[in-house]
């Protein structure tokens, strides 16, 4: 009965709230156009500011000026101050939280500032625009009658008491008090570091719970409802949990996972919902069941502008506000938040799907990754892990492609290298292994799914003979200085044509 009540009272809050969804449909330049008038008025207090001049900017022309084009090498010399200790580096004020996931050049992962307007008025909000939208399509929807399973990460308290973990792991440590009485498991639970002892604790609490929302990577999903059915005995999951209505994903493509939800929840009485949520902010949510596109948020404190791929590599390139861009187009996003991060490219690309209102979808990164697991695995880090391994074991590649190999038929999932060397390594078993160990040790997302083998396991490598790769692209018509392995591919297309043509060769 006080469940339902409350249900009832955050209903009602949630209508309130969808005038804000209304909004973003209706006004987006107005929103966007406000956002930006008062983060100029911070980037003056900062350290980042006074170092560019931010002092002249008086509009949005200046702004674009005065501003350059950043990526993370470029903020990293402000932030590593942030992280010990020091006042209004990049935003004003000292920052204690930090989002850490991987994905830069030099380093293992990379620390993105989440100061405490960025947590409300972008990730918190954020969290409550998607009830809304969840409420809207569902008036008589029961989330806040039973309970609500996200799968987080874990934090990392250092010395000088800044925490570092997952953006997710610093949502629930700081999750508003309104919300906690509808969140399993139990928050210590919730933040385990060992992924191994957080599902099998997962697992038991929820078995005995009535859940009718869950959220997080499918990846790790997955491996919890297999734990899940092997304590219970039962044959699906809609068998544990009858009232489950909403599944929430994002950070990979669901499509190669449809098919293990569907046979998780056989009745097909449930909705698939995508958000997008990285560290660096929360971006879209579905506000569509069953079609394409997300909304693009545009009053949660994150002004956008857009750089078509095509000049990603411009020493000048166009750089697009909203009014300008395209449907069906690709742009590299450029973000700036209320985390300091200024004019900052974080490595994805998208295209609108429709600019009336503006709703996008994630169509890739900007440089060659595999992210179908929520790895993160970019080219870089294949490129330093096979180094490691040639010099330990003293052999020369040629070329390689790496492509992942989706969770199916009750197997898990994993990565697939094809490898040409100049000449063999003596012992494969023995070179894989390394491999993986060495890719675990530049990638922390990588080796989070590698634990203990319960997402991920060890790579499989196959060798192929000198000229595959130039074979290859001569039958394809593509052999030429242009022409270019793929050395990471996100999906199986490419590595399937290459199988046949060694299928063919043999």
């Amino acid at each position: 009965m006080l469940y339902s009540f409350f249900n009832t009272l955050i209903k009602g809050y949630l209508k309130y709230r969808s005038t804000r969804i209304h909004a973003m449909r209706i006004s987006p330049f107005e929103l966007q156009k406000d956002i930006l008038t008062d983060f100029t008025g911070k980037l003056k207090l900062t350290r980042y500011g006074k170092d560019i001049g931010a002092g002249g900017i008086e509009n949005i022309k200046d702004f674009r000026k005065i501003v350059p084009i950043n990526r993370y090498e470029d903020l990293w010399p402000y932030i590593d101050k942030m992280m010990h200790g020091s006042a209004d580096e990049l935003y004003p004020g000292t920052v204690s939280w930090f989002a850490k996931s991987s994905g830069t050049t030099n380093d293992k992962s990379k620390f993105i500032p989440i100061t405490d307007e960025n947590l409300f008025e972008n990730h918190v909000a954020a969290s409550w625009d998607a009830m809304s939208i969840l409420y809207k399509n569902h008036p008589d929807a029961r989330n806040f009658e039973g309970k609500n399973l996200i799968m987080g990460g874990s934090l990392t308290t250092l010395d000088n008491n800044i925490t570092v973990g997952d953006v997710s792991a610093i949502l629930l440590n700081r999750m508003p008090m309104v919300g906690r009485p509808f969140y399993t498991p139990d928050f210590e639970t919730a933040l385990l570091a060992d992924w191994e002892a957080k599902i099998e604790s997962i697992a038991r609490i929820t078995t005995k719970e009535s859940v009718v929302m869950f959220a997080g990577v499918p990846t790790w999903t997955i491996v919890l409802f297999k734990r899940i059915l092997e304590l219970t005995g039962k044959d699906n999951m809609r068998e544990v949990w009858p009232d489950a209505k909403t599944y929430m994903h994002g950070g990979v493509g669901f499509d190669p996972y449809r098919s293990q939800f569907n046979a998780f929840f056989p009745d097909n009485d449930i909705e698939y919902y995508e958000v997008y949520n990285a560290s660096e902010g929360y971006f879209a949510i579905q506000d569509r069941v069953n079609e394409k596109g997300m909304l693009l948020l545009l009053d949660n404190a994150i002004f956008y502008e857009f750089i078509p791929i095509d000049q990603i590599d411009n020493h000048n390139p166009d750089i697009l506000t909203l009014e300008d861009v395209e449907t069906d187009k690709n742009y590299c996003m450029v973000i700036t938040t209320a985390s300091g991060l200024w004019r900052y490219i974080p490595g994805d690309v998208i295209k609108f799907v429709s600019t009336n209102p503006y709703r996008i979808m994630v169509t890739g990164r900007t440089k060659h990754y595999i992210n179908v697991f929520g790895e993160e695995v970019m080219v870089h880090n294949t490129d330093s892990a096979l180094k490691q391994t040639c010099e330990i074991f003293n052999v020369k590649v040629i070329d390689y492609m790496v492509a992942p190999v989706y969770m199916e038929n009750n197997n898990q999932g994993g990565h697939e290298w094809w490898i040409e060397f100049a000449e063999n390594p003596i012992d494969k078993k023995a070179f894989a292994e390394e491999l993986d160990k060495n890719l675990r040790a530049v990638n922390s997302d990588y080796d989070a799914k590698r634990y203990k083998d319960m997402a991920l396991v060890s790579l499989k490598l196959n060798f192929v003979k000198k000229d595959t790769f130039s074979n290859w692209l001569k039958q394809k018509g593509r052999l030429g200085g242009q022409s270019k392995i793929p050395r990471l591919v996100n999906d199986r297309n490419a590595s399937e044509s290459l199988i046949a043509f060694l299928y063919e060769q043999n």
